[in-house]
């Protein structure tokens, strides 16, 4: 049990510094979130500070994980994945995977209500996005255009893109969001002879 622990705690460091970098957050903006010092997060981050609950549940909460995914603590026999929506930049993301690294794939929700005016982002990465519901309204570099159901996108993430709800009702869509480099492998069988 005492070797499981200290394996465990071990691995928070680096989890935290993962969530981190995936909100693309700063130790400073997570510092001002949680009323954590920069110092003390920096230390959790490199292992050279063992993690405590104090610290432990604020940042759970910050980064929208609850506290076993934090810490990867075993299955307790539930086998049922139990993934809780984040709400950011007004949309709300429901994670579909937990495995670290490789293609994470989402559910995204931008709910009715007023629409925001496009701020072009860019990041490392490559996304898939495909509409399930309402119109989608991205802005792709130069392009600007609407996705309605069944329509679906690819483009690389250092390209600067946004997108939102393209009427006034709420949209559902997927998202697959890969690193740099990763591709989606689409295998289609020859169609058949007569």
């Amino acid at each position: 049990m005492g070797m499981d622990l200290d394996k465990a705690l071990d691995a928070v460091g680096p989890r935290l510094r993962e969530l981190r970098k995936e909100r693309k957050a700063t130790l400073a903006d997570l510092a001002a979130e949680t009323g954590i010092s920069v110092s003390t997060l920096s230390r959790l981050e490199s292992g050279a500070r063992r993690p405590t609950l104090e610290l432990l549940l604020p940042l759970a909460k910050a980064h929208g994980v609850t506290l076993d995914e934090l810490v990867d603590a075993p299955p307790t026999g539930d086998p049922r994945i139990h993934l809780r929506p984040v709400v950011r930049h007004g949309m709300v993301h429901l994670p579909l995977t937990r495995r670290p690294g490789g293609i994470q794939a989402y559910k995204l929700i931008i709910p009715a209500g007023e629409r925001s005016e496009p701020e072009p982002q860019v990041h490392e990465g490559y996304e898939w996005m495909y509409v399930l519901n309402g119109r989608l309204r991205v802005v792709l570099g130069e392009h600007d255009f609407v996705m309605k159901p069944g329509e679906a996108a690819e483009f690389d993430t250092r390209t600067p893109h946004w997108f939102g709800r393209a009427g006034d009702e709420s949209v559902e869509f997927l998202s697959l969001f890969g690193s740099q480099g990763e591709r989606a492998h689409l295998r289609a069988k020859p169609k058949r002879k007569g």
